[in-house]
């Protein structure tokens, strides 16, 4: 399915609709086998699955709420104003009571997430600055 520049390419939808199947994990198409593997995390006492579900959805659906405002601000004409400002403020709330849901999911603390984003970000730019090279280009484990 290589195009070239001035080739279109296309692309069977049932071909891909199998793939998509193929590729997908038992647990997400799979009601019974995604309560059986969310009941052996609970049992293992290894995850606190209603809080992390809680904070990975609640955090998705926030930051769409935030971009959503910055779109409109800067694609489509919405003012930056003083009332759109308190809406963005207003979502961050939100991010952030996702935020601590994460966290005591987690067993840890805000500090604790920011220590280790300092420290990823410092041994990412050593120099303290911004460098596209190290942002795209990073070492083995640098997640």
């Amino acid at each position: 399915m290589t195009a070239t520049p001035n080739q279109e390419q296309v692309i069977d939808y049932d071909k891909y609709l199998d793939f998509v199947y193929k590729t997908t994990s038992a647990p997400s198409t799979d009601s019974n086998v995604l309560k059986e593997r969310i009941d052996g995390l609970v049992e293992e006492g290894s995850a606190d699955v209603p809080r992390l579900i809680t904070a990975a959805f609640g955090l998705s659906a926030e930051a769409g709420e935030f971009t959503e405002i910055v779109k409109k601000i800067l694609l489509q004409g919405k003012p930056y104003s003083e009332e759109n400002i308190f809406h963005m403020k207003r979502e961050l709330g939100d991010i952030m009571w996702y935020m601590a849901q994460a966290c005591m999911a987690l067993d840890t603390t805000f500090d604790e997430v920011l220590k280790m984003n300092y420290e990823k970000l410092s041994a990412r730019f050593p120099e303290g600055y911004f460098d596209v090279y190290r942002s795209e280009n990073r070492k083995t484990g640098d997640v």
